[in-house]
Parts: C-alpha cells; structure tokens; sequence
C-alpha cells in the first residue's frame, strides 16, 4: 500500500471541496461541484477504453478528461478535425466514444452531448468524499500530431509524467502555495500547450479556470476582466500581435505565457508594458511535453526545467530526464550553453508552424498532389519581413481543370485549415531543375508574377 501511494498522485492538489476551480458563465465552481460534474459524466461514458474529448469549453473539457481518468478511459486529443484525423482515431481506437458540446463532428463513433446544467444545482458531494489519487502509471491521454509521412502520430502520456511537468512549470512561474492563479487561455484544450498549461496548471497548482477560449481581442479581454486576479493569459505570438494591434484599452494581468513560435522583442516589450506582466515563453513539443522556458526581455538563453537534459547526436538534439520517458529527438537547431541552458536557432527541415499548428511542407505537398486534377503543385513559406506577423503559406499549382474553390475544398478535406495557402496561384509549370529541385529563387519570382496577375483578376 505505501508503494502504491508513493507511486500516485491527486488529481487536483487544491485542499478543500469548498476552493474554486473554474469560472463559467459568471458563475463560480468549486471543487466539490466539479467532482458531482465528473460523477455524473462517468457514468454517462459507458464502458469502451478510450475517450475522444472534442468539447469547446474548457470546464467541459476539464470534466470528461477527469471522467475518463476516474473510470479508466485513457482520452484522445485530436490536434485538428480533418477527415484524416477522424478516419485515423476511429482506426486507432475503435471502441472509442466522443464527447462533445454543441460541437458535435461527422465522425463514424458513438458521440455523448455534455449534459445540460439545469436541475443540478447544489455541491451533490457525498459526506467524507476525499480527493481521488490517480496511479503514476495510468494511461491518460494520446496527444496526437501530424506526422510527415501524413500519419497522425499518437503520443501517450501517463499521469505521472503529466503532473511531474506541469509541476515544474508551476514553480518555474513561480506559482507556489498561497498564490493561486485564474488561467485565461487562447489556445484549445485539446492542443498540447493548452492542455498542459491550463488545464493540468490549474488542477496541479490549486488554481481555476475560465472556461472560455476566446478568439478576438474584444472578447480576450472580457474574459481578462471577468476573471479574478491573479491571473495569467496563456496564449500566443498570433493572439498576442492582434490584441496589441487591436488598439483596446487591456485589464491588468500577474503574469502573461507565451507558446508555439518564436516571439519578437518588440511584441514582448509592447505586451509587457501594456499588461503591466511580465512576459514567459515556455518550449517544448507534443512529444516530449514542455522542456525549458525563459523570459525573453531579460535572456536569449532558454533554462531546461529540473532533472531535464539535452545531448546531441549526429547533429541531432535530443531531450529525456526528468518528466520525459524516455529519449525524444527535437526538431529545432539547438546550441547548448551549459547543463541547464541553451540557445534556439529554429526549425529543421521543412516542418512549420502556424498559430500553434504544426505540420510539414513534405506533408502539406504530398496531400496537394494526391488531389485528382493537380499535376503539379508545391507549397512555400514566403520570407517575412516582419516577424511580428503571422505568415501564409502560399502554394503554386499546375491544375489546368480546376478553380481556386474547388481546390480549396478539397485541401481543407485533407489538412487543417491553418495551413490552406493565401494565396493559392495556378502557374502553367514549375520550374523543376534536372534533380526535380525547385531552386527558392525561381518559386519567389513565380510567386509574385502570379501575385501581380491575381491583381489585375486573373489566376492563370
């Protein structure tokens, strides 16, 4: 038995029933009331072993992941809805069944709509309830990428290695016993960055969340404002560079993070005086969780989290220790400084990253080729003046039969919608070298001719 305790961990680490643990629709949700929530929903879940968690709002999301941790059920957390990434779950986890609210998909699985909340007032909490403590081992959750093969990748990860993480994070923020933070987010529950750094955050460090993802600055800063401090907006480079271009008057913030690409002096600067925050970048990747983190206005050098560790091998970095289980290569150009730190150089190879959103040009132009009527096609990242601003892929494409509508149709069936070109040019042919190579100098030039014909209205 004490092995066995010494091996678990609780699934929240707030110490009363009576603390609060969400905010949803103005209303505060303590403890004791969200463990009623998870009840009630474990019974809903039936008995299959996996659970495909699509829900929109957070507290939602937050009570069909412990659900599916207090009845067994390890949860699927897919990185988009395109119909690869339906047609892969339903082949990984055929027994799965998928709750959502109001958010329902065509997917080929049974699907749960989250209860109402009508009729169940009050905290419903058994006397003597007591926290429940999760085994380290237990499967929770498959984080799942795409790969650039076009395979959606599933990654597990077991509860031990979740909490070890998001504990580090926590005392890396500074978010120590006492200081319990209201975390905001901008980012999906389901992506790998909002799940560990506002939903496991909060169920880990005593803190609550809202349940709300906003999207557009006006609505960023309501929940901002609804929120009691202190609080942290966890978000992005994109949000960020839209809210301070917004021109809105921001509430006050504790403390802002920062994810999923690289952000610029200037933003964190602008953002920092504006929230009067201080500004922390976390790093990491979907497979081996978050690693390192830094406050970039102080240093350039990222600081690995306690017990964590990089070697490099045939040019090659790689991260275990700590919470990772296991070796997990990295795709980024890293140049170590000492044990603990370390400097990013960017991405290798072709992969890119948009919004959050990670895929591969190899990926992006292979599901581009395999359209019926495209007889060639490449996509590229345009060079970026301004780092600062979020941008587009375009793709050039030899298609003589088809239009820029059908075309797009048919991408967005295959990849996510981040990642669908703006613009997307028809071209005769592409200026392939005698190896098939497409020298970078050609594809600019034949980008912008296309760029000058689409102004004038004409796309061929």
């Amino acid at each position: 038995m004490n092995n066995r305790l010494r091996q678990s961990f609780p699934l929240v680490t707030h110490s009363s029933l009576d603390e609060l643990i969400a905010f949803r629709e103005g209303r505060e949700i303590t403890v004791g009331r969200f463990f009623a929530d998870v009840d009630r929903m474990a019974r809903l879940l039936g008995s299959g072993g996996h659970l495909i968690n699509l829900c929109c709002d957070r507290y939602h999301f937050m009570v069909g992941l412990a659900a599916g941790m207090v009845s067994g059920k390890t949860s699927l957390l897919p990185s988009s809805l395109t119909q690869g990434m339906l047609r892969a779950l339903v082949e990984f986890a055929p027994d799965s069944v998928c709750l959502t609210d109001g958010c329902a998909t065509a997917i080929d699985l049974p699907q749960i709509d989250y209860p109402e909340d009508e009729g169940n007032n009050g905290d419903g909490i058994v006397a003597g309830q007591s926290i429940p403590l999760i085994d380290g081992k237990q499967h929770v959750a498959y984080v799942f990428t795409s790969g650039s093969t076009g395979v959606p990748v599933p990654h597990l990860k077991t509860w031990a290695s979740l909490v070890k993480n998001v504990r580090a994070e926590a005392q890396r923020l500074g978010i120590v016993e006492g200081r319990r933070y209201t975390l905001i987010g901008t980012v999906p529950s389901q992506h790998m960055y909002g799940f560990e750094s506002i939903v496991l955050l909060a169920m880990q460090s005593g803190g609550a969340i809202s349940s709300k993802q906003p999207f557009y600055p006006s609505d960023i800063c309501a929940a901002i404002s609804a929120s009691p401090r202190p609080r942290m907006l966890v978000t992005t480079p994109f949000h960020l560079r839209s809210l301070m271009d917004d021109g809105l008057d921001v509430p006050p913030l504790d403390l802002l993070l920062s994810a999923t690409a690289p952000i610029s002096e200037n933003l964190v600067r602008e953002a920092e005086m504006r929230f009067d925050a201080p500004l922390i970048e976390i790093y990491g990747c979907t497979e081996s969780g978050q690693i390192a983190s830094r406050r970039p206005s102080v240093s350039t050098e990222w600081c690995l989290f306690p017990g964590v560790r990089i070697t490099f091998q045939d040019g090659r970095a790689w991260v275990g220790g700590g919470h990772v289980d296991g070796l997990v290569e990295l795709g980024d150009v890293l140049e170590s400084v000492d044990k603990d730190r370390f400097l990013l150089h960017g991405r290798t190879e072709d992969l890119v990253n948009i919004a959050g959103n990670r895929s591969s040009l190899s990926y992006l132009n292979h599901q581009l080729n395999m359209i019926p009527g495209v007889l060639d096609g490449i996509f590229f990242m345009p060079e970026n003046e301004n780092p600062e601003r979020v941008v587009r892929l375009t793709a050039l494409v030899v298609a003589p039969g088809l239009d820029a509508e059908s075309l797009t149709l048919a991408l967005s069936e295959r990849i996510h919608s981040a990642f669908l070109p703006r613009p997307l040019l028809f071209v005769d042919a592409l200026p392939r070298n005698d190896t098939s190579k497409l020298p970078r100098e050609l594809l600019d030039a034949l980008a912008q001719a296309g760029m000058e014909r689409l102004a004038h209205g004409n796309n061929r």
